[in-house]
């Protein structure tokens, strides 16, 4: 895949890309990798479950960057219905994708595993998956395997190349909600290409 390389910002503070922290390390690769003029900023991954925090610490986050003069990007899908206001809010834009995990699988990819009742699951959620589950969800763990079970089939543990091996927690992952657990190596060039765009995009929009 050709990646066009974002032009780096010629003078000042670097751009700083504000977003979930679910593909911290995988970002943070990238950024080091293309040598893109960009630090990061990232918010808890379990945010997306709670429309109100996740409203308020994002925008909380670009205020006070706002306030510092600070250039953003926003490392988002479109994982709250009011992401658009939040951006036309703070002059900024995101990344594009319906969430993360198509940024990282592409579209078709994604559509494709999502069609046979796949639920996707990286490292970063494994790590945290029964106190984020009966967190978002209750304790109830016949309701929650429910919950999962109306519409996923199988687990699909993503594993990047800047994952450690967290065999042994999406193991637990997938027993606790009762699922077979299925395992995908995954390269970075598409979740590459996403932000190479997203950075150019705010670049341009800044002139």
């Amino acid at each position: 895949m050709t990646i066009t390389i974002p032009p780096v910002v010629a003078a000042g503070k670097p751009m700083l890309m504000v977003g979930c922290g679910i593909m911290h390390k995988e970002v943070d690769y990238l950024i080091k990798k293309n040598g893109w003029n960009v630090e990061t900023q990232f918010l808890h991954s379990s945010l997306h479950n709670y429309f109100d925090k996740l409203y308020k610490e994002l925008d909380s986050a670009l205020d006070f960057d706002d306030q510092k003069g600070r250039q953003t990007i926003v490392f988002y899908g479109a994982c709250h219905p009011k992401i658009d206001d939040i951006l036309d809010k703070h002059h900024t834009l995101r990344t594009q994708g319906q969430n993360c995990i198509v940024m990282l699988l592409g579209y078709e990819k994604f559509m494709a595993e999502l069609e046979q009742g796949a639920y996707f699951l990286v490292e970063d959620w494994a790590l945290t998956w029964e106190p984020m589950v009966t967190e978002a969800f209750g304790n109830n763990l016949a309701v929650v395997r429910e919950i999962f079970h109306s519409s996923h089939k199988k687990i699909i543990a993503l594993r990047t190349p800047c994952s450690t091996d967290f065999t042994e927690a999406a193991e637990a992952a997938a027993r606790f909600i009762d699922l077979p657990l299925e395992w995908m190596d995954v390269d970075l060039d598409h979740l590459e290409k996403v932000l190479a765009d997203a950075i150019t995009a705010r670049e341009q929009a800044a002139k």
